[in-house]
């Protein structure tokens, strides 16, 4: 995965804190997922919650994107790897999907190795989920 380096990541100080404890339990023969996600979380602008943009993605955020090749879109939200549920429809931070979207806001272009390759994606929409 690769996430466009013009993209800021930017993180509330909670989300920052609990996922960079989460990533420092793992080895470094981890997946790459979570290398990905350290990656991104060494690269973050990390801000008072308070002071987080509405639109950008934080943990339990319900997300909408647009795949660019084919127009096709997916709607999701991105929780730690304990709640994630594919017919809930909520992916884990640490696949490559979540790892490449945390941080971003809605309007910004990311692009991530899936099973079947480099995919482009659009972020549409972003809405914050109260847990």
């Amino acid at each position: 995965m690769t996430n466009n380096k013009k993209n800021l990541v930017i993180l509330g100080e909670d989300d920052f804190r609990l996922l960079k404890q989460f990533t420092e339990n793992f080895s470094p023969n981890s997946d790459s997922s979570e290398m990905t996600l350290s990656y991104e979380l060494n690269r973050a602008i990390i801000v008072e919650n308070n002071e987080l943009p509405e639109d950008s993605i934080r943990l339990n955020s319900r997300v909408r994107v647009r795949e660019l090749v084919s127009n096709k879109e997916l709607e999701f939200s991105i929780v730690m790897p304990a709640f994630a549920n594919i017919k809930d429809q909520k992916i884990s931070v640490l696949t490559p999907m979540g790892a490449a979207i945390i941080g971003l806001c809605k309007g910004e272009k990311v692009e991530w190795k899936m099973p079947a390759g480099m995919k482009k994606f659009e972020i549409l929409d972003v809405t914050q989920v109260t847990v």
